[in-house]
């Protein structure tokens, strides 16, 4: 296949090379000419680096060099062109003056294919006299890496072009998700789940960037933290994607962007790219580093009754049988608060802390402490928490504590998705799992906690909050009552013809 690339960015470097070392001829256009020959030595240079390491042999890297075909002009004339995929800046009036051009030179059969990540693509294709011949392909960088590719078909695209464009991307070694023409599309959509919950957490106060990010790794097992992952991809970007998305979505609660975004934006506090975000950057800053916590044994009781204070006794075999003058009284926490459980039970409150049930079988125990905690009683409780794990993070008193408000967020706005059949809840997985690096697609982790579970879980935070963020979204709520699996797909209902 002959297949069209341009811009020679980043984005438009990747694709090329991704579609040459799949076997197509590549011709690499850029509006400014001799961006393609630097486009073109980049590639080579990486195909040498790939040569070295022995993950290609020298022909084979020389057979891929032969596919780039550099182009004078972006609206070359090209009968054989099956395809163009253009990776140009996102200004629609830009990509939609790029594709008139190419309409006007190119047969009826090219498709048209445009990489972007933030505008509707029905909207691009609108400006064409055939707006069918046009669709969205959006990768994800570094391409040749990530290993996914969302194909977005316009409200106008011709049936038979996402099913094409999926099997082009599948034959050429990355895996395809089709996904609704809307805000965000699918992967940085469902991003969003972790990222807004984070800074609502923020927000409150319950604990500090560093302590959540620890527990996003430990608890929940995230590659890296929220606020990690904001200060890599830069938190200018993060926001104006979560603000685009919010709005998209009419004001979504359970898209809520925060209200500590525009103040850190407007200072710079962009990540890495700027030297400071929410960590320092800077050449000599120093690392965060946590302190070694160390078991001690001290009076302890578990308070309550069911599965997970079932679950506590067992971690804590020497706990008491009855509750005694000065034992730590520790409570399991599932969607209430701790102060909750002490003003229901008649519980101590300067000796009574919550525990994550999430974090029992990690090496991080995440113990949450009240406004009526006693120093020397968290000091006892953190000591005998300690027992059997690695580490301990204390956090303010919350609904849900942090692992539950991040999950119940990532599993909530990945059923909201396939709620509205924006996408499949197996391309949501996928998507989610290929793209963004999480320990298994959020509906499929949900089935991991259980429907049933996550909805009690859901339902409290909705009622002890009254946020209607977290209201369960129906999916959730009809695959819990139905006792059916999240990744269950919706009943596929026959399409009407007029």
């Amino acid at each position: 296949m002959r297949i069209r690339v341009i811009g020679t960015g980043v984005m438009g470097r990747g694709i090329a090379q991704w579609a040459a070392t799949a076997g197509h001829t590549v011709e690499l256009a850029d509006a400014r000419r001799e961006a393609v020959g630097e486009a073109i030595g980049f590639i080579a240079g990486l195909l040498d680096r790939a040569v070295a390491k022995g993950r290609m042999t020298e022909p084979e890297a020389g057979e891929v060099r032969a596919r780039l075909v550099p182009l004078d002009a972006v609206s070359a004339p090209g009968d054989d062109v099956a395809l163009v995929i253009e990776a140009i800046r996102e200004d629609l009036d830009t990509k939609a003056a790029l594709f008139g051009e190419l309409e006007a030179v190119l047969p009826p059969t090219t498709i048209f294919a445009t990489n972007t990540s933030s505008l509707p693509v029905t909207r691009i294709a609108a400006t064409l006299a055939d707006p069918s011949r046009l669709a969205g392909l959006h990768f994800f960088n570094p391409v040749p890496l990530m290993k996914i590719v969302e194909v977005v078909p316009g409200a106008a695209t011709r049936p038979d072009i996402p099913g094409t464009l999926a099997d082009l991307v599948r034959a050429s070694g990355h895996r395809a998700v089709t996904v609704a023409d809307t805000p965000g599309f699918l992967v940085n959509h469902a991003g969003r789940g972790l990222v807004t919950e984070a800074f609502a957490l923020l927000e409150d106060s319950v604990a500090e960037p560093v302590v959540i990010d620890r527990i996003a790794r430990d608890v929940l097992g995230l590659r890296m933290g929220p606020f990690e992952l904001m200060d890599l991809t830069g938190l200018d970007v993060t926001a104006a994607v979560i603000d685009s998305i919010w709005t998209g979505f009419r004001h979504s609660d359970r898209l809520r962007p925060s209200f500590l975004t525009p103040n850190r934006v407007a200072a710079g506090l962009y990540g890495r790219k700027s030297g400071r975000g929410f960590y320092d950057h800077r050449p000599g800053a120093e690392g965060i580093t946590e302190a070694p916590v160390t078991a001690v044994k001290c009076p302890l009781w578990i308070a309550g009754s069911g599965p997970d204070a079932d679950a506590l006794r067992a971690a804590f075999p020497e706990s008491l049988d009855e509750p005694a003058p000065e034992a730590v009284v520790l409570v399991p926490i599932w969607g209430t608060t701790v102060t909750a459980a002490i003003a229901a039970h008649g519980l101590p409150a300067s000796r009574t802390f919550g525990l994550d049930p999430l974090s029992l079988s990690t090496r991080r125990r995440v113990l949450a402490v009240t406004p009526a905690s006693d120093p020397d009683a968290v000091r006892a409780a953190v000591g005998a928490v300690a027992a059997g794990a690695e580490a301990v993070s204390v956090v303010r008193d919350t609904a849900g504590s942090v692992a539950q408000r991040l999950l119940a967020s990532i599993v909530s706005v990945a059923a909201s998705i396939a709620e509205r059949s924006l996408a499949s809840p197996e391309d949501v997985d996928l998507a989610v799992t290929a793209a963004l690096g999480y320990p298994s697609g959020p509906l499929a982790w949900g089935d991991r906690i259980g429907a049933v579970r996550l909805l009690e879980l859901q339902d409290r935070l909705h009622e002890t909050t009254g946020d209607p963020r977290y209201r369960p979204a129906r999916w959730l709520r009809e695959r819990a009552e139905l006792g059916l699996p999240l990744t269950t797909p919706a009943y596929p209902l026959e399409k009407e013809t007029p």
